[in-house]
This record gives C-alpha cells, structure tokens and sequence, in this order.
C-alpha cells in the first residue's frame, strides 16, 4: 500500500487527487439499506445501566472479552478535549535488528495489575509501567531468538495475572507470557523476577510434538489465559507449509509449578474419538493445526474455557480429509479443570479458504426478549455474526445451513451447505460486480475489472481451483483477533472489519518450484503432502489499491437482541498511504479491536492510517481522534488512576502491510 503513494502521486498528480478527495470526502456513517445503503438508521439508546467493572486486569478488559469498561470520566461531551498524558519507548528501535523490527507487529493490550500497567513488546519483554507518568518500573527480556524467521511477525498480543489470595512474598502473584519461539513464562507480578518454582526456573519450554521446518514455524503470540488453578495457551503455527504439520494442541499448566495438567488437540487421532465420525479416512491422522491462535475465554462460574480453533492443514486443499471436519474452526467448550469437551460451534465446515475463528469468544450477557441471556458471540471471518448460548452452544439468534458452490478442485470433498446466521445480514461484502470495480483512473479501473472477470467468483464459500478464485473477504477477513466490544446498557456488541479481497490459486504439486521463480512477490506455498501447492495475492489495481469498491474498512454496531445492524460506517482514511494528500475516508483494511465505555464512547485504533479514535456509540458519529507516530495494529484499553481516566494504546506498526514499526505506549486523558 505505500507503494501506492508514490504511484499515484507521480502518474495521476495532485490536481486529481484534490478533485477526488472533494467527491468522495465528507460524512461516512451509513446505514445496511440494501447491500450498503447512504442513510443514518435512529440512534440507539440505553436500556439499563452499565455496571460497574473491575480494573482492566485481563486482556479483554475481564475473563469474557467484553472490551467494557464502566469508567464514565471522559463521555461524548468532553472527548474533544482529550491529549497526550504520556508516552513510553521500549528502545525497540534502536535496539532490535532492522531485519527483526520489519517482521513484527505492535498487537499488545496492556493490563493493570499490582499497581502497575504491564504490557509484552512484540519480542515478548514484560515491561510494568507507573500508570499515571509511564516511568518504567521493571523489565523483563526472555532473550527469543531474533533469528527464527517467525511464521506470523513476531507478535505478543499481550500477558495474564494470576493471584494466590493465601500467599506472600516472592511469586504470590504472577504474569505470565508466551513466546515467539514457543516458551510459557511466568514472572513476579511485583517485581518481574521469573518465578523459580514454575518449570526450569521460570519458564517451560513447549514441545511442538515434531521437528520443525524452519524454527519459526511454531509460536505462542496471543496472551495465555488463566482458568482457576491452571494456566492455558494456543500456538500460532505457519499455514500452508504441509498437510503432515505440527499439531493445534491446546495446553494447560499448573499456575504454580509448570506441571502439565491436560491438552485439547482438536484432530481426532484415533477412530474412536468423538468427533472422529466427521473426518473420513484412515486413522491416525497426519493432518495438523486446527490450532487457537487467537485469545481463549473463560467462565469462572460455570468452569467452562471457550477455545477458537483454525483450518487443519493445509489451509486451501481438504481433499485429504473428507467430512465437516468437527472441532476444528469452531467455538469449543472445554470443562476447565478436566480439557473435556462439553459442547463445540462450527462457523465453517470443511474449511479450504483459511477462515479460521480468529477471535477471542466474547462471553456477554445480553438482554434477549426483556431477560438477561448469558451468551457467546463471535464476529467471523466471514463478516458473519455468531451469537450462541453459553450453556449448549445452541444459537440464541438464529442460523441455518445454506447450499453453497460445489465444483471443487479435482480430489475435493467440500461440505454442501455452510452455517449462515439469518437476523444479522454480512457486514462487510461477499460478492464485488467487476462492473463495480475501483480505480483511480480508467486504466487500473479496467484492469481491476478484468482481474474480477478472469476469477470464479460465485460468493462466500467459492472454492479454491486451479484457476483462480477469489475470496471476498480476503483471508484476513471480515473480522479478524481484535473481536468486538460490548456496551451492556445498550446491548450494542461493536466490531470492525476488513473489505478486501484475495486471489487464491491452486497449483499441481509438480508445478510449485516453477511458479515460485515466477512471483517472486506473491505468496506461494507448497502445501507438501496435497496434490496442490497455492499462490495468493490481494486483489489490487496497477497503482496497488484494493479492487473491491470501498469502505475498506467499516465499524458497525449490532442489537445483539435482535441482530440489527444499528449503524455502520467507513473506519479510517488512506492519509497516510498517500503522503497526506488524499485524506478521503475510503476507509483502510484493519488490524485490532474496539473497546467501549460507559462514557458512550466506542475507541479504536486498528486503520492503517496513524490515528486512534473516538466514536458516539449511539450514533457511529467520530467525536474525536488522536494523531499517532505509525498506526496502531492493537486493541486500546482504558483505567483510572488517582482519580482520572487514561485511555492507552500501543502504535507499534505492522510489517505485513508496510507500515513503519513503532515502540510506543501512548497514553490519553482530559487536561488536568
């Protein structure tokens, strides 16, 4: 997208730029009339009060992921009035290689425990910071190896606390971490010491189960989760390498000693596993992945861990593993103490285009027909809304099985029907006219158009071939690990997502080597072990835009007792992409969440444009937006601290999509 700047501002000049930010500038919130209609819907308005909350002492702001906070210092009245209270460096770039910091990604969400703010930088140091001036107050640095080449960025989302109400002294409470390179970490809460009781003086060393092809192939880059006594971790592992991959085991630890407790693999290995009815073929299984990549849930009261698991491998051939392929890309209930299955939620059967459920389950209580209804919900991949009840994972608004395209590439074995909910529409496209098609000029408008053309593009769940498909949402989504935010007083679950596309072709094993000297700068993978290797690319014009007309990026807030889109609007401007020139809210692809306060304010960070902001989340209006070093790929949080509120999020960059990388925490807040 960078490249696009220089592009455009070499071949199609200013003056046009100036005349295209007037016609597309301008109010941006609009409303789901149609496919994606111009008009503003009714605001929405309390229907009880917002409770209470505790200090933001989890990564989701509490166990569930509501992204909540009840503090109503700062409103919609006053937020214009927001600034700078302080910033803190990590010393990142000045001391990571460059070749390091242009493979990372600043995704942390900070937590505030022990009286102090303590967050991971993407090489998985454990900083705690004084919340109200940002002074360093101690440091932790597991020394990852900076030379694994990490299958996703190096990444750390963020860190969990757990407490011993019956200890003192050294270790009573703790912070752990997980690592790029596939290690658990537990440290002093208080003074960042590593705890020397918990597995080799600190930390315990993860076994993927199998030799490795590359050292990075295997991470932990989402926050470990705590669930009572244990402490439980997923792992990021590379897509598309082979089908014979290492395995999504999810694994659970004793919070004191490091002792291994249970695990979860999502893969039935033997015939007589309960879900093994739903994977055809011979036993054991080479397939692996099915990996939780993305942030767990917990219930404390019903002792129930809520697991989001991903595609087995490979990601885009199923054909080796005919069925609906039960536990993978599903919400899994697991019984907490035991790793039991107790109910599971496929959001896509038979997966072969990469939609993993790429967020944190958000556990809500919604008001549903005037009663309280405990529930999970879940924004997709897929731009769907999932919304099930907490006890069955029964749908609690409805969902039925719709035919969708068959034809597969050769060897295929697609499921026939995919779970669609039916109260709330798509909020992002899943189908593009090529007579639609954007461009800047005529040139890479038509190009865009013939690009569309020469794809089977047949709507969501189009199946990969050897020709080329394309995937609307790309395969980064729809939504993606920033989840959504919930406001309890309004019922309103908030989330963002992504309007942009992939091309996707398969390609005979025999053909892999040759297409990789071919497209050097695509993404070609081999998927040893399947007939078909893959090429993907994002569906872009000759001036690197997206094909897809904009909003390329939209934040919409759902009734989550009707499934209503209340309001919906573009989110983000390309200013940044363009050398500040074009300021027009196209709206960008995004990358992190939401959260939302009981000052009826809705921030985020997520655009690739270099801005936080602020929205009415009664009405999707942006009140306010604060201007940031790079942007910020992460989810904001929110405190107080002797008396004022503090709005926090990392600006931190994101390689994957050329935006420079940053080591900043930056804190917000009313003037003093």
């Amino acid at each position: 997208m960078k490249a696009a700047a220089r592009i455009i501002l070499a071949v199609v000049g200013a003056a046009l730029l100036a005349a295209l930010a007037a016609i597309l500038g301008g109010s941006a919130v609009f409303m789901l009339g149609g496919a994606h209609g111009l008009d503003i819907k009714g605001a929405a308005k309390p229907v009880a009060a917002a409770p209470s909350t505790p200090p933001w002492s989890h990564y989701g702001a509490d166990a569930g992921g509501s992204r909540f906070s009840g503090l109503d210092q700062i409103t919609r009245e006053n937020v214009a009035a927001l600034t700078r209270a302080w910033v803190y460096s990590s010393g990142d770039l000045k001391s990571k290689p460059q070749s390091a910091l242009l493979d990372s990604a600043g995704e942390a969400t900070p937590i505030l425990v022990e009286d102090s703010l303590v967050y991971c930088t993407p090489f998985n140091e454990v900083i705690a910071l004084d919340p109200g001036t940002g002074a360093e107050k101690w440091r932790h640095d597991p020394k990852i190896n900076l030379e694994q080449r990490p299958a996703n960025q190096y990444v750390c989302r963020g860190v969990a606390y757990w407490k011993d109400d019956a200890a003192s002294g050294l270790c009573a409470s703790r912070v752990f971490t997980g690592t790029n390179d596939g290690r658990l970490v537990a440290l002093d809460a208080k003074t960042g010491a590593p705890c020397a009781d918990f597995g080799d003086a600190g930390t315990v060393a993860i076994d993927p189960g199998m030799d490795l092809v590359w050292p990075g192939e295997f991470q932990i880059t989402s926050a470990p989760t705590i669930a009572g006594e244990i402490v439980v971790v997923g792992s990021s592992i590379s897509d598309n390498a082979r089908v014979a991959a290492p395995k999504g085991t999810v694994r659970a630890y004793d919070v004191r000693t490091g002792a291994l407790r249970w695990t979860f693999d999502p893969i039935p290995r033997t015939a007589d596993a309960p879900n093994a009815g739903d994977w055809k073929g011979d036993f054991p299984r080479a397939e692996g992945h099915a990996n939780a990549w993305a942030p767990m849930s917990y219930d404390e009261g019903r002792g129930l861990l809520f697991v989001p698991t991903s595609s087995p491998s490979p990601d885009f051939f199923g054909g080796l593993r005919p069925g609906d392929n039960r536990y993978a890309n599903s919400i899994v209930a697991l019984n907490a103490p035991t790793g039991a299955v107790v109910w599971s939620f496929q959001t896509v059967h038979h997966d072969v285009w990469d939609y993993d459920v790429p967020a944190q389950p958000a556990l809500l209580t919604i008001l549903k027909d005037g009663a309280p209804k405990d529930v999970v919900a879940l924004a997709a991949k897929t731009g769907l809304l999932f919304v099930l009840d907490r006890d069955t994972g029964e749908p609690v608004l409805p969902v039925e099985e719709r035919p969708v395209p068959q034809d597969g590439a050769p060897g295929e074995a697609l499921s026939p029907t995919q779970p669609f909910p039916t109260a709330t529409p798509p909020i992002v496209p899943n189908t593009v006219d090529p007579k639609k098609a954007f461009g800047l000029t005529l040139f890479d408008r038509s190009a865009c158009k013939k690009a569309i053309k020469s794809l089977r593009a047949d709507g969501l769940f189009t199946p990969p071939t050897l020709g080329g498909t394309l995937f609307l949402p790309f395969t980064g989504g729809g939504g993606n690990w920033g989840g959504g935010a919930f406001d309890p007083s309004r019922n309103l679950f908030v989330v963002n997502m992504s309007n942009v596309a992939h091309r996707i072709e398969l390609i005979p094993a025999e053909d892999v080597e040759a297409v990789q000297e071919a497209f050097h700068d695509s993404e070609v993978s081999p998927q040893r072990g399947a007939p078909y290797g893959m090429r993907r690319d994002l569906l872009v014009s000759p001036l690197d835009l997206p094909c897809t007309p904009p909003p390329w990026g939209v934040l919409a807030a759902v009734d989550l007792q009707t499934g209503e889109i209340v309001w919906r609007r573009t989110l983000g401007t390309i200013e940044d992409l363009t050398g500040g020139v074009l300021k027009s809210e196209l709206g960008t692809p995004t990358i992190g969440g939401p959260m939302a306060t009981a000052g009826g304010l809705v921030f985020i960070g997520a655009t690739l444009d270099y801005y936080l902001r602020a929205f009415d989340i009664e009405t999707g209006k942006e009140l306010w937006k604060g201007r940031l070093p790079t942007n910020a790929p992460a989810t904001p949080m929110t405190y107080e601290w002797r008396g004022r509120q503090y709005v926090v999020v990392m600006a931190g960059g994101y390689s994957n999509i050329d935006t420079p990388p940053g080591d900043e925490l930056i804190a917000f807040a009313l003037p003093e």
